[in-house]
């Protein structure tokens, strides 16, 4: 698409007012005047703030972070080349191959928008979350509250940061070693495929120095796959929620799309229903 201006603010207003609402996951109304979304919802989804967005438009905020970029370049829906057009108008260079990609294809974020009445939560290969609708925020807390290096199931599970002590207290019926087995096994895999990530090869640094538990299923190399779970979540809201969890891989991109679903009509369905109600209004932020 061609854009009337090559700047990082005429980029985004350009690609802003390109996104229909209703593939952000937002309700079009006869009121709105341009058919786009309007700046409040690009830094809702972005999660920045809305004078922030305005200042990178207007040109008066100078030098965006490289994470500020790769969450608007995710909110506005770009495809792998916009995204590195939007990294470089920043002065930055685009993310090399050999390293995690954190970029979340079109047609993928299309489908979680509409997929509204399920907590999704979109999951790079280091275990990085960086994507997540509004039902998952009502289920787990806003991720945006945290700091981007934060937002790490590996570091949730066996860190000792702001991810680790937010974390709801979680019961897997597979069992807790299978699951975080499964976890390190698929941050083993991804070393080895992404040799040049620094940030990865620091996050497995760090977690082999600080616990037990990961240096110890790192240390055996045992391969374990995902499946099917059903997690209990001990909500602060509507108390344990007992819901199935799905890992669904994404062909082609790295990612995985994990899922929260409860049987129609049963007691966990119906607190489900009140969250995407209330919105988890007593929700702190967690993964």
């Amino acid at each position: 698409m061609a854009v009337s201006g090559s700047g990082f603010g005429a980029l985004l207003h350009t690609w802003r007012d390109r996104l229909s609402p209703a593939d952000a996951g937002f309700t079009a109304s006869a009121r709105r005047r341009a058919p786009g979304l309007r700046r409040e919802e690009l830094a809702q989804l972005a999660g920045l703030s809305v004078d922030y967005v305005l200042r990178l438009e207007q040109g008066r905020a100078k030098n965006p972070s490289s994470q500020v970029v790769a969450a608007l370049a995710r909110a506005l829906q770009l495809s792998r080349a916009e995204r590195d057009q939007l990294y470089r108008s920043a002065g930055l260079l685009p993310p090399q191959d050999g390293t995690v990609s954190g970029h979340v294809p079109p047609g993928i974020q299309r489908l979680t928008a509409r997929l509204g009445d399920v907590p999704i939560g979109v999951f790079a290969a280091d275990w990085s979350l960086v994507w997540w609708n509004v039902l998952w925020c009502a289920l787990h807390g806003d991720p945006s509250l945290a700091p981007p290096a934060e937002r790490n199931l590996a570091r949730a599970l066996f860190g000792n940061g702001l991810a680790h002590a937010s974390m709801r207290p979680t019961r897997s019926e597979q069992g807790e070693e299978a699951f975080a087995a499964s976890i390190v096994a698929d941050l083993r895999d991804a070393a080895s495929r992404y040799t040049a990530d620094a940030r990865l090869a620091r996050l497995v640094h760090d977690l082999r120095e600080t616990s037990e538990a990961f240096a110890r299923f790192w240390s055996t190399g045992a391969a374990a796959q995902h499946t099917t779970d059903r997690k209990t979540i001990r909500h602060p809201e509507v108390g344990d929620i007992a819901l199935d969890c799905d890992v669904l891989l994404v062909p082609g991109a790295d990612l995985r799309l994990v899922t929260y679903t409860a049987a129609a009509g049963s007691e966990d369905a119906a607190k489900l229903d009140l969250l995407r109600t209330t919105g988890g209004r007593t929700a702190t932020a967690a993964l």
